[in-house]
């Protein structure tokens, strides 16, 4: 049996404990919440879910696997700076370099200490042979490349000391929609959960809108209603609290739901619990704007494709498939080139 055929057999049993009711996985998404109250059962439980259906779908990835070609120079040590600003957000990572047959060398964010430990060592139960291709290290040696990600302060520093390695190297990004106000309210519902899910933390997450001149904000109560229950979050409510006090004291023109603080703002990214919007006229100017903000856009979500984007779907901006790569940058091809 081959390395690909033994990875791609694992897949299914990973996936029935991440889909599955037991008390341990329930037990490991408390200790998360325990350790990180941003990491609420709720979304941590989302997360497990999108790996299993999107990931962990050997269909799927026996497809995915077979357009890249084996990694022409063996097998390599990759070492792993992973971000903590979502329940597990760098699974995708470890999943790649465990696909091409390369090993990973993991620095966990301190944010997020206990979910990747207990799936690889699930992992390692149903394949056995990852136990001595998945490490964890609070200092790197001995590796052959790196994939780091975090913030922008954080990528300068990344640069200058990764410099001599082959790398992919990530920083801050957020996503954004395109709205024509001919969206139904189920799109707008659909929108309201790439903005909430993961109280926005995501790079995925929608940060801001774009939306024609004069469009009504008159059904947005309703849009967001689902997500109301998230401004008795302590930490996500002193968050508004706080925007809202700037807001006001300030004199800042703001749209305020309660839950949500709606914002004029050219900016891509917002604060928490905030969302920005622009207006535009025409889609030329307004498709220019966007490829002027390239570097600060992690993906476009529209009810109709953008040129030059990858189509994203309402709804869909925290589900990405297997080769819906950050930043653009196909973390397979990199990989498999090594």
């Amino acid at each position: 049996m081959n390395n690909r055929t033994a990875f791609l057999q694992s897949l299914k049993p990973l996936k029935e404990i991440l889909l599955s009711d037991a008390e341990i996985l329930e037990s490991q998404i408390d200790r998360a919440f325990r350790a990180n109250p941003w990491f609420i059962p709720a979304f941590t439980k989302r997360s497990f879910d999108a790996i299993a259906e999107e990931f962990l779908d050997e269909q799927k990835c026996s497809q995915w696997i077979a357009s890249y070609p084996s990694a022409t120079g063996g097998p390599k040590r990759i070492a792993v700076i992973m971000a903590g600003n979502l329940p597990l957000v760098g699974f995708h990572d470890l999943f790649c370099i465990l696909a091409s047959g390369h090993s990973a060398l993991i620095k966990l964010s301190d944010r997020d200490t206990t979910l990747m430990p207990w799936i690889t060592e699930q992992w390692i139960s149903i394949y056995p042979e990852l136990a001595s291709r998945i490490s964890y290290t609070d200092r790197f040696e001995g590796y052959d490349a790196v994939i780091a990600t975090g913030s922008n302060n954080s990528g300068r520093y990344f640069e200058y000391y990764f410099r001599a390695y082959p790398h992919i190297l990530r920083q801050n990004r957020n996503g954004v929609a395109v709205l024509t106000g001919q969206e139904t309210m189920d799109d707008l519902k659909r929108l309201a959960g790439d903005i909430f899910m993961y109280f926005g933390f995501g790079c995925r997450n929608v940060s801001k809108i774009y939306i024609p001149q004069g469009y009504d904000f008159s059904m947005w109560n309703e849009t967001t209603a689902a997500w109301k229950y998230l401004e008795d979050h302590h930490k996500y409510k002193n968050n508004l609290e706080y925007n809202y006090a700037i807001f006001i004291i300030n004199s800042i023109p703001h749209l305020n739901l309660g839950h949500l603080i709606l914002k004029e703002d050219d900016a891509i990214a917002s604060r928490i619990g905030c969302l920005h919007y622009s207006y535009y006229t025409e889609r030329e100017p307004l498709l220019n704007i966007l490829d002027t903000k390239r570097e600060e856009i992690q993906c476009v979500i529209s009810q109709e494709p953008i040129e030059s984007w990858e189509h994203v779907h309402f709804g869909d901006s925290q589900r990405p498939r297997l080769d819906q790569y950050a930043d653009g940058i196909d973390t397979m091809q990199f990989l498999t080139s090594l």
